[in-house]
C-alpha cells in the first residue's frame, strides 16, 4: 500500500511535496468545430493546497468540466488544443505520457463522474471493478486486490459489503452507485479527488450522503477536492475556496463564505439569485393562488385509493399503495419523495400511461380507469406529460418540429400548413425560434431540449400537464428559466400542472399544494406554506433538513447534527 497523504502536504512515509498539490496558469483549451476551433477554457489560473478543497461553479458550457478533466489528462487523443501549464502532484499533466499518465490517473489524482450507470461496466459486479483498478496500479495478487475492493467498498458505506461487492451496478440504488465510484477513486489513495457533479438528480437525502462523504474522506486522508457543480448549494458546506466560471473564464474566486455572503460579481450574484430555497416566501404561484381564490376552485383530476403493483404473484412490488389526492383547476401540485417512493409511477397513472392495479382516477368527475382505449382517446389530448429526460424522450432521428407535430398529426384533422404554424407558434411560446423547426435534438442544449419537450406536451391544448424531474439536471439559471416559462403557460393558458420532483426547493417556489410521498403513500399533504413551515410527519421534517443551504456556517452545523444522529445509533437509511 501506498502512503497516506496528510494536510500539510507530507505523506506517512516521511515523503514530502513541495508547492501546491494543484497549480494551473493560463489554461487554454479549444476543441475542433466546423474546420476551426471552439474555446472552452481561456486563460484559467488557480491552485489547490494538499488538504483544501475548491468548489468549480458555473453553467452548463462554462468550462468548469473541461478544466477539471484536464487536470487528469484527460484531452490527450481528443483532438483538443490545450496551452498553459498543469501540475498535479508534482506531475506535468500536459505532457504526461505512458507510465506517468497512469500514475496521475488513479494514484496521484482520481475522478467520480456524474452518471455511475455509464461510468461502471453493466456486467461485472462492482467489487471486481475496483480490483481491476487497483491492479493496475499495485502489484498485488487478485486475492489482494479483491480484500481492497471490499476494503474500500465497506469505508465508503455500502453495507455488507463482502457480499455487495459480487453485485453488478443495476443492483444498486443511484446514491449506492455513486458510493462505488467514489469506492474506486479512493482504492488507490489518491492525493487528489476530483468529483464531477457527483449528487445532480440525486435527491436531498441521498446528495446529503454523499457530500457528507466526501467532507469525511477529505478530513480523515488528508486528500486535496475539486467538486463541479452548477449547485451553489452543494459547495456552501463542502469547500474551502470557490472559482465561478462563465464562457471558459475564472470571473471570481475566493473563500466560500466570502463569495456566498458577498459576491463582488454580478454573474456570481445572478447564480445566487437563481437558487431556489426552501425557507423563500410564498412563490408567485402561490401568491397568484391566494388572490384569486384558484385553490379552491373545481377538482379537475382526482385520485382515490390509487395503487400499482409490479412483479408476478409469487414476488409483488407495491409502488402506489392507496394513494387519494387531488388536483384543481389552474393550481400546481407539488409531489415530493426520495427515489423509489412512488411519485413518478403515480405521475404516469394520472395520464394514463401506466394502468392502476387498483383504486381510480378521475377527470371531471369521471373515472377514465373504466374508459375503453376509444373512449379514452379525446380525453389523452387534455392529460399531457413533460419527461425527466429530453434527451431519451426525443427521437434523435426527428427534427424538434417534426416531434412537437406527432401529437398533432395522431389527434387528426390538421393538415401539413397548419400543423407548420402551429409548432412555430409553440417554439415561440417557449422561447426557441420557430426557425429551429428543422434542427435535432443533439443540436439544442439541455435547456433547449426541456423547452421542446414543453412544446410537445401543449401541442394537443391539453387541461392538466404532469412534469416529472422537468429541472432535475439542469444548472440552476436554466433551471430558473424553465420553472418561470411554465408558471406564465399556467398563468396564460389556465393550465392545472402536477409538478414531480425531488428536490423540494423548486417545489417550493412553483407549487399552491405539496404532497409528500414515501414508500408508496401519502404521509403528508397540505398548502405549501403549511408544509414546509410547519411540517408534521417525521419523515418530511428529514427531508427538508437534508436541503442544502447557501450558508457554509448553517450547513457545517447541519452536517454535525447528521453525523451526531448516526453516532446516536439512528443512521439515516443509505441508498
Amino acid at each position: 500500500m501506498t502512503s497516506v497523504p496528510r494536510m500539510d502536504g507530507s505523506r506517512s512515509d516521511g515523503s514530502r511535496s513541495d508547492g501546491p498539490l494543484v497549480d494551473v496558469r493560463d489554461l487554454v483549451v479549444e476543441f475542433p468545430a466546423d474546420g476551426g476551433f471552439v474555446r472552452a477554457v481561456d486563460g484559467l489560473d488557480f491552485t489547490l493546497e494538499a488538504g483544501q478543497a475548491l468548489g468549480i461553479v458555473g453553467e452548463s458550457g462554462s468550462g468548469k468540466s473541461t478544466a477539471a478533466l484536464a487536470l487528469l489528462g484527460m484531452h490527450q487523443g481528443t483532438g483538443a488544443r490545450l496551452t498553459g501549464s498543469i501540475r498535479v502532484a508534482g506531475v506535468d499533466a500536459v505532457t504526461a505520457e505512458g507510465a506517468e499518465l497512469r500514475r496521475l490517473r488513479g494514484e496521484s489524482a482520481a475522478i467520480v463522474f456524474q452518471d455511475p450507470l455509464s461510468a461502471l461496466d453493466p456486467y461485472y459486479p462492482v467489487g471486481g471493478q475496483i480490483a481491476e483498478v487497483f491492479r493496475a496500479h499495485r502489484d498485488v495478487s487478485r486475492r489482494a486486490a479483491r480484500a481492497r475492493a471490499v476494503e474500500v467498498l465497506d469505508r465508503v458505506g455500502i453495507p455488507d459489503a463482502a457480499r455487495r461487492a459480487r453485485s453488478r451496478p443495476h443492483e444498486f440504488s443511484g446514491g449506492m452507485r455513486q458510493r462505488v465510484l467514489i469506492a474506486m477513486a479512493l482504492a488507490c489513495e489518491p492525493r487528489l479527488l476530483i468529483a464531477d457533479e457527483p449528487t445532480t438528480a440525486l435527491d436531498v437525502t441521498v446528495q446529503a450522503q454523499i457530500l457528507d462523504l466526501l467532507h469525511d474522506l477529505r478530513a480523515e486522508t488528508g486528500a486535496g477536492l475539486i467538486l463541479v457543480t452548477h449547485d451553489l448549494g452543494v459547495v456552501a458546506g463542502s469547500v474551502d475556496q470557490v472559482l465561478v466560471m462563465k464562457d471558459g473564464r475564472a470571473v471570481e474566486r475566493g473563500p466560500v463564505s466570502g463569495v456566498l455572503g458577498a459576491p463582488r460579481e454580478p454573474y456570481t450574484r445572478a447564480l445566487l439569485s437563481a437558487v431556489p430555497r426552501v425557507d423563500a416566501p410564498a412563490s408567485a404561484s402561490a401568491s397568484a393562488s391566494a388572490s384569486d381564490d384558484r385553490g379552491d376552485g373545481e377538482v379537475l383530476l382526482e385520485t382515490v385509493d390509487l395503487r400499482r403493483e409490479f412483479g408476478s404473484r409469487s414476488a409483488t412490488v407495491t409502488a402506489v399503495d392507496g394513494v387519494s389526492l387531488a388536483v384543481r383547476e389552474g393550481e400546481t401540485l407539488g409531489i415530493v419523495g426520495e427515489s423509489g417512493s412512488g411519485k413518478t409511477t403515480l405521475g404516469r397513472m394520472l395520464v394514463r400511461l401506466l394502468e392502476p392495479s387498483g383504486g381510480q382516477v378521475r377527470y371531471r368527475g369521471q373515472d377514465i380507469g373504466a374508459l375503453g382505449e376509444k373512449a379514452l382517446r379525446p380525453l389523452r389530448r387534455e392529460l399531457q406529460m413533460v419527461f425527466q429526460d429530453p434527451v431519451s424522450s426525443l427521437n434523435p432521428r426527428r427534427t424538434v418540429g417534426e416531434s412537437i407535430a406527432d401529437p398533432l398529426r395522431a389527434a387528426g384533422g390538421w393538415d401539413d400548413r397548419r400543423i407548420r404554424t402551429r409548432v412555430g407558434e409553440l417554439l415561440e411560446r417557449v422561447g426557441i425560434d420557430a426557425d429551429w423547426y428543422h434542427r435535432y435534438p443533439h443540436e439544442l442544449s439541455g435547456g433547449q431540449r426541456q423547452r421542446v419537450g414543453i412544446a410537445r406536451a401543449l401541442a394537443p391544448a391539453p387541461r392538466l400537464v404532469v412534469c416529472d424531474e422537468p429541472v432535475s439536471a439542469l444548472d440552476v439559471t436554466t433551471q430558473a428559466q424553465v420553472v418561470a416559462l411554465l408558471a406564465e403557460l399556467q398563468r396564460d393558458l389556465g393550465l392545472s400542472l402536477v409538478f414531480v420532483a425531488h428536490d423540494l426547493a423548486v417545489v417550493r417556489q412553483v407549487s399552491d399544494r405539496v404532497a409528500v410521498m414515501r414508500a408508496g403513500r401519502i404521509v403528508e399533504q397540505g398548502s405549501t406554506e403549511a408544509v414546509y413551515d410547519s411540517p408534521q410527519h417525521p419523515y418530511t421534517k428529514g427531508l427538508l433538513a437534508a436541503v442544502p443551504v447557501l450558508d457554509p456556517l448553517e450547513s457545517a452545523t447541519r452536517r454535525d447534527a447528521r453525523r451526531a444522529l448516526a453516532a446516536a445509533g439512528r443512521r439515516p437509511h443509505m441508498q
